[in-house]
């Protein structure tokens, strides 16, 4: 069974985030992966076949007890040519055990117990796919709320610049063709905050329904938007991905599967033993004109055993048990297959994780000289040695380094998610902590 009541307090521990509640509208990661893990659509139906398959598992389907059956009738007829009247109510109780049926009992229980494991294992998948759907979701919120505040500035320095234009222009220092060409600028920039605006509600909205709430909702986002950079050795990540990655160990208990099935079907060559016992109870009363009612009972108990066994079937259960080593073989094959195209995967994150650390660090310092640019530009520009041109040149410097710093971040978190994901990061730890 999945563990997950320390589920939220460890992710948010594994990405150092601050926020431990949310109260009111303010939104933490830790609230926002409660909700998703409550009220998510996708996990709500798979707790309910993890609970179908929980149920199902017991030794009574497996077929291990025997079965008590009552039955009971009243009968009733009339001879025309005899004018005979008969009624008879009989009535019987009877057991029915299987005493031996080729070892099916056991490889059957066998079979349910690993379907509850499959079932438990494809809700512990689409968990950790909600938990990196959220954190993502939730980043990506704060990624289009710290571009807006690029796109504000960007779009208050052109503000400045028109209005500095226009009074210029009243005071005979600046043309028309300056003043337009301010206003075009102001005007493309305006454009794109109020298009931002438009990408955060819809961003806020896709969160919403990964969590489950009313499209409408919303939230004030607190978290910092900063990228922890986390030494990662690729040994370690391998080791990890072997024993805790969910998808491999559903892949295994589908091999586990496949066994119990070639079992079960080289279970027909044994024959089957089963006992009957139980008692019946008749009474009937026969009534005929000018004639007295006469009435008889009887109570018969019986028990039998019965052995059967298939001497020729026609070689159906030898192609039987045929298939179902070859499906066993696929299934093996099948986790090779997963094995290696996890670790090709796992490569690929490694190699993405440690060179966007390293982007991150170039976008920073990008960042630092586009501001100092910007500032001495500015400088330059109210001063007239450089015309509006190069000052709308810098200022499209300055956008697209903020952008790119911005964007570096998100990236980090991203891959720092998925190598968490792929090496069983999120239910792992939440595992060990213990119920």
């Amino acid at each position: 069974m999945i563990r997950l009541k320390n589920l939220t307090y460890i992710v948010a521990s594994l990405f150092a985030f601050t926020s431990a509640n949310g109260q009111g509208d303010e939104l933490s990661l830790s609230l926002a992966l409660d909700k998703a893990l409550e009220n998510n659509y996708g996990v709500i139906i798979s707790r309910a076949d993890q609970e179908i398959a929980d149920i199902n598992n017991n030794w009574g389907n497996a077929g291990r007890y025997p079965t008590i059956g009552f039955d009971a009738s009243d009968n009733n007829s009339y001879d025309l040519t005899g004018s005979t009247y008969t009624n008879r109510l009989s009535a019987g109780v009877g057991l029915n055990w299987t005493l031996f049926d080729g070892f099916r009992v056991g490889i059957t229980k066998s079979k349910l117990e690993n379907m509850e494991d499959l079932s438990s294992g494809r809700l512990a998948v689409l968990i950790e796919n909600t938990v990196e759907d959220i954190l993502l979701g939730y980043y990506n919120v704060l990624l289009q709320q710290e571009q807006l505040e690029v796109l504000k500035t960007v779009m208050e320095l052109s503000s400045d610049r028109y209005q500095y234009e226009l009074k210029r222009q009243s005071l005979g220092g600046s043309v028309t063709y300056n003043v337009l060409q301010a206003q075009n600028v102001y005007l493309t920039d305006k454009a794109n905050f109020m298009s931002q605006e438009v990408v955060i509600r819809n961003s806020i909205r896709n969160l919403n329904f990964m969590m489950g709430v009313d499209p409408a909702k919303t939230w004030n986002f607190d978290e910092p938007f900063e990228a922890e950079t986390t030494s990662y050795l690729l040994q370690d990540l391998l080791s990890k991905l072997k024993s805790s990655n969910q998808t491999l160990k559903n892949q295994y208990t589908n091999l586990l599967l496949q066994q119990d099935e070639t079992s079960l079907r080289e279970a027909s060559y044994y024959p089957t033993m089963s006992v009957g016992t139980g008692m019946d109870y008749s009474h009937t009363w026969t009534h005929s004109s000018g004639a007295p009612t006469v009435g008889t009972q009887a109570v018969s108990p019986y028990g039998n055993i019965r052995l059967s066994y298939n001497i020729y079937s026609a070689g159906v259960r030898k192609r039987a048990v045929e298939v179902a080593r070859i499906n066993e073989e696929v299934a093996q094959v099948e986790i090779s297959q997963m094995e290696h195209a996890l670790t090709n995967e796992l490569f690929n994150l490694f190699d993405y994780y440690e060179v966007r650390v390293e982007l991150l660090n170039v976008a920073d310092e990008n960042l630092e000289a586009a501001l100092l640019n910007l500032s001495i530009s500015e400088d330059k520009y109210r001063s007239g040695v450089i015309n509006s041109f190069n000052y709308r040149d810098i200022q499209l410097i300055y956008l697209s380094a903020a952008l790119r710093r911005l964007q570096a971040i998100y990236n980090l978190i991203d891959s720092k998610t998925q190598l968490t994901r792929i090496t069983g990061g999120f239910l792992g730890s939440a595992e060990s902590e213990g119920p």
